[in-house]
């Protein structure tokens, strides 16, 4: 499996849960196909640098996930054919999310 990252642009008119369904979805995808989600941001209304079907601005996304070549073409599939995905693009991770978090404390400062 391969780190991925994927962006996406969220028509403006969608109300807040349907952003929601929107991330639950992939969420849902990614998962089910034995993949792993590591992060869902959603970053809000920003202006388009063109305008896309008329539209001006968008709610951009990002997801960082690891996955095989079945999440991708899932994913493709599905975002192609949502008309509240204005656009998406998925890309391999080049700084993927560390798999475990470990804190770090100094040594000999423990109380």
């Amino acid at each position: 499996m391969r780190p991925y990252e994927c962006v996406y642009i969220i028509n403006p008119a969608l109300e807040e849960t349907a952003i929601k369904e929107k991330e639950s979805r992939l969420r849902e995808i990614v998962t089910s196909r034995n993949g792993v989600v590591h992060k869902v941001e959603i970053w809000g209304k920003r202006r388009l640098a063109y305008p896309i079907d008329k539209i001006g601005e968008g709610t951009y996304a990002i997801a960082k996930f690891t996955g095989d070549n079945d999440v991708l073409a899932e994913l493709n599939r599905v975002f192609r054919f949502d008309d509240g995905i204005l656009r998406h693009m998925i890309v391999v991770d080049e700084k993927p999310v560390p798999d475990v978090q470990e804190e770090t404390r100094p040594s000999g400062s423990e109380q």
